[in-house]
């Protein structure tokens, strides 16, 4: 059923006749339960994070990103002082906050405010982050930003299609998959097919809902464990 016409007749978008610009993302602490965010400093964070990716037996971590793998710490170094001047993306580091370390960067990018249209990208978490609480909690808190405090409308992720875990996590996450954009971006010396998926706020209430629900303390037991999965909660909610 159509809801909107011009005066001519025609179908037209929902109005937004109080639109305005949404504010650039800021240096920002988020915090949480079991991490933090900080805008990344490559004074403070390089070296943690340099020590936190050097966990993993190997350089696969980085296929799918546009950087890396990093032959020592003075070139990470280097890295992250760029990333860290950087307006576009905004990096942000994620702080354990039991181990008061840096164990991974994601960031906002591609920041459209005109349309109130922001990504999260360069996520990289070590392997004292990725399949922890915190990496899920790092995910919610930068959409919570964008979501409740930015007042974006839609939140994007987007990945090579060939990278499974990232399509994996950006399903469990909750965001709508919407179609691969062939042969959209040329990184690495190859060419990559690009995953589309989207959170646009109207969904966002519900996301945040099962999200906080699925990071509250009684979902994990004594041993950190679980409780109820992302998608349990989604189906019971």
């Amino acid at each position: 059923m159509i809801k909107n016409c011009n005066q001519y007749g025609q179908p037209v978008g929902e109005p937004l006749a109080n639109w305005s610009d949404r504010p650039l993302p800021g240096n920002v602490a988020l915090r949480g339960g079991f991490c933090r965010l900080e805008p990344l400093d490559a004074e403070r964070h390089a070296g943690q994070l340099y020590e936190a990716y050097s966990s993993a037996p190997d350089g696969r971590d980085w296929t799918y990103m546009f950087a890396g793998p990093f032959r020592d710490e003075d070139e990470y170094r280097r890295y992250a002082k760029d990333a860290s001047r950087s307006a576009d993306p905004k990096h942000y580091a994620v702080i354990d906050i039991a181990r008061g370390k840096a164990v991974g960067t994601l960031s906002l990018m591609r920041i459209d405010p005109g349309n109130g249209v922001i990504e999260a990208g360069n996520v990289a978490f070590s392997p004292l982050l990725k399949q922890k609480p915190a990496s899920t909690e790092a995910q919610f808190l930068l959409m919570k930003y964008v979501f409740d405090e930015l007042q974006y409308r839609r939140y994007e992720w987007k990945c090579d299609v060939m990278n499974a875990p990232s399509r994996k996590a950006a399903a469990r996450l909750g965001f709508s998959f919407e179609g691969i954009f062939r042969q959209a971006v040329i990184y690495k010396g190859r060419s990559r097919d690009t995953a589309w998926f989207s959170v646009i706020d109207k969904e966002w209430p519900a996301l945040k809902k099962t999200l906080l629900a699925w990071l509250a303390a009684e979902n994990f037991d004594a041993s950190g464990k679980q409780v109820r999965t992302l998608a349990e909660i989604r189906s019971h909610l």
